[in-house]
């Protein structure tokens, strides 16, 4: 028999909000787990995604009381309450106790890798406090991994009634199900994996990604519990490049930054960690045409206002995204995209009036390239130009340019005419003017005609939305990072 019976379901492993200070923002810490909790069973404050390396005890103690007073009634507090020494873990594990917490999450203790024994003593002291413990395998920032024979032993402990793996590997869990599942709760960790590790036998999910996205990750979960696995697989494909991206690019500062675009503001993460590094800029922009996908990031209406006439069209809002877009003269715009190294792509973006500095621009280029005709109009309507970064010299980089990437450019105007952004009454009122970069030594086409698109999709909401604004280039002012190469 399992030790608990509530230990089951939806977990989102809360982030801290931070504000401009890097200060516990508590107000929308409390705001964070009021949106969550209509969907989920439980929450875990001060985990990995919570950056609980980087807070004080008392702000890790206070975040775990906020959650608590929170939750009362309502769903389960899962502290999180791992420390490298043993000592440190015990002195927080009592206090969550005390502030009311269900249960406490405690991660291998990290830095200095201890032995199996150690791990096994490490909880053993931790058994005596009297409140659930949920061991947490966390191999990639902990850099100890717990084998299935440690797992087994600790199982045996009076206090643990679960273990959260989020090591993404199939087969420990595999391990799990087949040495304490019916002892203890198993849980996936992992956001990639989190419908086969149901489907696989796990009793539920503690995820970075169901910040964002609590209710489908419940339809998951539900789904997978009356047997409907296709629909849970139908759901994690849908989610599947969030969860990606969340996973393998910081997970706090991505879900941070998913929040923040859905109308959910929680800060930045605290230093080391940059906004635009471990998470890209193309990561974030990936990011939120995702949610837009899923209905987490609403339209509304906004103005284009042209010297001779007003439009009104409907594009998928952000914070940042204006009210109104005037001052047509000259728009800027850029947009980065990649991998691979050799297949990334860079697009530089000019939008512009009709009869502007723009089109005189295009008009006087085109003249000059005549007997080069290196320059290409790729779209009449709005009419756009093609300029390549580089000098197309062979055959194949020509079909590189003129084929590949400009199908995905295109592809980008199109798109951004359906989400409104490049809405059907303006196209013959302005022109864009687009420098694409493809590498030399670029080889798979598909990569370059989809980093193109996507880089060129971002460049045109940038023009549109002057973005970067003022305040982001503030904040950012110290993340610089040169794409190809950063050497402090």
């Amino acid at each position: 028999m399992v030790k608990v019976d509530w230990f089951k379901g939806v977990f989102p492993a809360l982030v801290t909000p931070f504000d401009e200070n890097e200060n516990f923002d508590e107000e929308k810490f409390r705001a964070l787990i009021r949106y969550v909790l209509p969907y989920v069973n439980g929450v875990v404050p001060c985990g990995t995604t919570g950056e609980f390396v980087y807070m004080s005890h008392e702000e890790r103690n206070r975040a775990i009381e906020i959650a608590v007073e929170e939750c009362k009634g309502k769903a389960k507090v899962v502290a999180g309450t791992g420390a490298s020494s043993t000592k440190e873990t015990i002195e927080l594990t009592k206090k969550a106790k005390e502030l009311g917490a269900d249960a406490a999450l405690v991660v291998s203790p990290f830095y200095f890798k201890p032995t199996y024994n150690e791990l096994y003593e490490h909880y053993q002291a931790l058994d005596e406090i009297g409140i659930p413990l949920i061991l947490y395998n966390i191999p990639q920032c902990s850099g100890v991994h717990k084998e299935w024979w440690t797992t087994e032993g600790l199982a045996d402990l009076k206090s643990v009634i679960g273990i959260k793996d989020s090591s993404g590997i199939m087969p420990f869990m595999m391990s799990l199900f087949e040495k304490v599942k019916g002892k203890i709760a198993i849980f996936c960790g992992h956001d990639e994996i989190g419908s086969a590790a149901l489907a696989a036998g796990a009793d539920g999910v503690i995820l970075a990604s169901a910040n964002m996205l609590p209710d489908i990750w419940k339809e998951i979960y539900d789904s997978t519990k009356k047997g409907d696995y296709a629909r849970a697989a139908e759901l994690q494909k849908s989610i599947q490049k969030i969860a990606r991206i969340v996973v393998r690019q910081g997970g706090n500062e991505a879900v941070k930054e998913g929040l923040n675009m859905m109308g959910i503001p929680v800060g930045r993460s605290r230093r080391p960690v940059m906004p635009g590094d471990v998470c890209r800029r193309e990561d974030r922009e990936e990011l939120r045409i995702e949610l837009e996908g899923l209905g987490k990031i609403p339209s509304k209406k906004i103005i284009y206002k042209l010297p001779n006439k007003t439009i009104e069209t409907k594009v998928p809002s952000i914070p940042e995204t204006p009210n109104i877009v005037d001052n047509w003269t000259m728009r800027v715009g850029e947009g980065y995209a990649g991998p691979p190294m050799y297949e990334l792509a860079h697009v530089d973006l000019l939008i512009g009036l009709k009869g502007g500095p723009v089109e005189k621009a295009m008009d006087k280029a085109l003249e000059l390239d005549k007997k080069e005709n290196k320059l290409r109009i790729i779209n009449e309507r709005p009419k756009t130009l093609l300029v390549p970064t580089i000098t197309v010299r062979t055959k194949k980089a020509a079909e590189h340019i003129y084929t590949h990437a400009t199908n995905g450019v295109n592809l980008a105007i199109e798109l951004s005419k359906k989400d409104g952004f490049l809405p059907e009454t303006i196209l013959d009122d302005i022109v864009m003017i687009a420098n694409v970069f493809v590498h030399p030594s670029a080889a798979n086409v598909k990569r370059i005609n989809v980093n193109n698109y996507k880089a060129m999709r971002y460049a045109i909401r940038k023009a549109i939305e002057a973005r970067p604004t003022l305040k982001e280039l503030i904040e950012e002012k110290e993340c610089a990072r040169h794409p190809f190469r950063y050497t402090p």
